[in-house]
């Protein structure tokens, strides 16, 4: 549901920018040095290797450099690609440096466009905090070469594809116009070759750090704004307020190569905030929340009714639902991304649920209650399994109850039974879940 647009929408469109805008202050750094110093093609593709593996720490290869001053002046790199286990590769790169500024050795260009990135998630890491620092140093002017106020006057991209942990390579096309401190003045990333869009897009109020945004995905929107300040303490502060309407789950989840165990389209509110030392540490740290409400809905991969009348495991089947609410948080990590569903609520006809379900690394867990006359029998439920193989089923204690309850009283006899053996259940079992030993009775 709204977790997909959290994993899905953000993270990969959020490491797009982050690895295109790094490339981008990379290359106009590198090539303003190779400007200055070096007036043919293979000596400037020998500096540029040269200097990023020093700056870096990570060696480089290119395939072509061209570079000519008139009609305008051009750098145009072919082939690159790191020297990794899995290469960053770029099929093609073109800089439009501003001569002037090099006699002063300031580094700045017009444009930056780059077409055919593919970007390993792991590789990418590797460069976690290196960029930010090799900016810093040219815009304290601890170099020989300083940054201009606005280094890079617009960036473009187009066909480059993220692969995440799961190997799941998803491409996105983008066109960024900077201000000064690298915060953009507009902004616009597509999933490419999408239908209907999946695309983020941004517009600055002013010169203040505020930015009107614009989601478009799963055939509906997820519009609202978004900030960035600074704390008392000196941390940057990004907060943003969004509100899905009318967005399709399964197109949403579909624009981004996964599937989803909900369906149904989504309405709601969702808050995000991040606070870092630095802009390239916000995403690490983000955490949203959101209120929602799917209707209709329908669970794609859990029969309810099938696990009520087994009392058993259940897996695969479909719930059609009149209504699902909850509230999502979503918290990045090191290892992934975790989701916590609480307050979730769902109707169908006579039959409502409510409970809570929590995700990480594809890992499924929570408990549920179903009842069947609606607050009178609540059939307790565990939910395990994984995103590909989800899983609904009683307790051990529940079980048993639900047990003795058909033998007694076919029907509703199951439900109540099981109500009373999770209920024995909790009795002995502390709050990490170790049985304890039932109370002895003192002898006389």
């Amino acid at each position: 549901m709204a977790a997909k647009l959290e994993r899905s929408m953000t993270s990969p469109q959020r490491w797009a920018t982050r690895v295109a805008a790094g490339l981008a202050a990379l290359v106009v750094i590198v090539a303003g040095v190779g400007w200055w110093l070096i007036p043919s093609d293979a000596q400037l593709a020998t500096r540029i290797e040269q200097t990023f593996e020093q700056r870096l720490g990570v060696g480089l290869k290119v395939g072509r450099v061209h570079w000519q001053l008139a009609p305008l002046p051009r750098i145009e790199i072919d082939d690159i690609a790191t020297v990794q286990d899995e290469p960053i590769t770029v099929r093609r790169l073109v800089l439009l440096p501003r001569l002037l500024p090099l006699l002063s050795r300031r580094i700045q260009a017009d444009g930056l466009e780059v077409d055919g990135v593919l970007a390993p998630r792991e590789s990418v890491r590797a460069f976690r905090g290196r960029f930010e620092e090799m900016t810093t140093t040219a815009k304290e002017g601890q170099g020989r070469w300083q940054l201009a106020e606005i280094p890079l006057g617009r960036l473009r991209f187009d066909d480059l594809t993220w692969s995440d942990r799961r190997d799941i390579q998803l491409a996105y096309d983008g066109d960024i116009v900077f201000d000064p401190q690298w915060r953009p003045r507009k902004a616009e990333i597509n999933r490419n070759a999408v239908t209907p869009p999946a695309r983020l897009r941004l517009e600055r109020e002013g010169d203040a750090d505020r930015w009107r945004t614009f989601v478009d995905i799963g055939g509906g929107t997820w519009n609202g704004g978004t900030q960035l300040q600074t704390g008392a303490d000196g941390k940057l502060v990004l907060t943003a307020q969004l509100e899905p309407k009318n967005v399709d789950i399964e197109l949403l989840v579909q624009a981004f190569g996964r599937r989803t165990p909900v369906a149904g389209k989504v309405f709601g509110q969702t808050e995000l905030r991040s606070e870092a030392d630095k802009i390239g540490q916000l995403w690490g740290n983000l955490h949203s929340r959101t209120q929602f409400t799917v209707r209709p809905a329908r669970l794609t991969r859990f029969d309810l009714q099938k696990a009520i009348s087994t009392a058993g495991t259940s897996r695969g089947g479909q719930t059609p639902l009149d209504q699902l609410t909850g509230t999502l948080d979503t918290q990045n990590t090191d290892e992934g991304t975790r989701l916590d569903y609480t307050n979730l609520k769902a109707r169908s006809g006579v039959l409502t649920a409510s409970g809570d379900a929590h995700i990480f690394n594809r890992r499924l867990s929570g408990d549920a209650a179903v009842d069947i006359v609606d607050g009178v029998v609540g059939v307790p439920l565990k939910l395990g399994g994984t995103l590909s193989e989800p899983e609904l089923s009683l307790t051990g204690g529940a079980l048993t109850g639900a047990a003795v309850g058909t033998a007694v009283l076919p029907g509703v006899g199951t439900a109540i039974g099981a109500r009373i053996g999770q209920q024995i259940e909790r009795l002995f079992t502390d709050k990490e879940g170790a049985k304890r030993a039932a109370p002895k009775r003192p002898r006389p």
